[in-house]
Parts: structure tokens; C-alpha cells; sequence
């Protein structure tokens, strides 16, 4: 079972800047890992993904102010938020696939996730 935990969170002023961490304990290979945020009243939404070969993905909203990077030694996946908004406090998940051996061979990268962390809050102040 892969547990993920993430960290970093925190209070910030708009403009600042935030490095989210998600170290993976357990089975650590997963096809695609990434990052979710929910805001209070609102839908989750995806933040950014990257998938074992090394392709990321972003939402229009990144717009790039933040980049996803994982070290494989670590087992850890990382968000890196610059130029923070108020529209991004949220609380953010990281969450993993299963291995793509385990998956139907129509899968596709990065649409299904099967492990989630408890979170951490982001709160931008204006």
C-alpha cells in the first residue's frame, strides 16, 4: 500500500512563493503522480501531473508559475509555486496511480489516481 504525506504548506503574502513536498512510503512505483488542489465550496480541481516518462501537464490556471518535479532516489514528488495569487489558497493533495502494468492496457497517463495524501493548506493573503 503507498502511503503519501505531503508538506510544505503555509501562509503567504500574494507574490510569495511555496515548495509543496509528497514522499511516497510502501510501493513507490506509480505511472503518474501529481497534484490536486480544493478550495472551500469548490470542486477539486488538478494542479499538475508527470508520469514515469518524464512528461508533465498543468492546468491553464499555472500559467507557469509553478513546476512539478520528482526525485526517483527520494520517492518524492514536488510542487514548486511562485507568484502565488489569493485564488490559489487551497488545500493541496498529492495523489499517485497504480503501476501501468497493473492498469487496462486502454489506460491512459494521468486520469486515474489511486492514492492520496491528507493534504496541506496554501492560504495567500492579498
Amino acid at each position: 500500500q503507498l502511503q503519501l504525506v505531503e508538506s510544505g504548506g503555509g501562509s503567504v503574502q500574494a507574490g510569495g512563493s511555496l515548495r509543496l513536498s509528497c514522499p511516497a512510503f510502501g510501493y513507490a512505483y506509480s505511472w503518474c503522480m501529481g497534484w490536486f488542489r480544493q478550495a472551500p465550496g469548490k470542486e477539486r480541481e488538478a494542479v499538475a501531473s508527470v508520469d514515469s516518462d518524464g512528461t508533465t501537464r498543468y492546468a491553464d490556471f499555472v500559467d507557469g508559475r509553478f513546476t512539478i518535479s520528482k526525485d526517483t532516489a527520494k520517492h518524492t514528488l514536488y510542487l514548486q509555486m511562485n507568484t502565488l495569487k489569493p485564488e490559489d489558497t487551497a488545500m493541496y493533495y498529492c495523489a499517485a496511480s497504480k503501476p501501468k502494468w497493473q492498469l487496462p492496457p486502454s489506460s491512459l497517463a494521468c486520469t486515474a489516481f489511486d492514492y492520496w495524501g491528507q493534504g496541506t493548506q496554501v492560504t495567500v493573503s492579498s
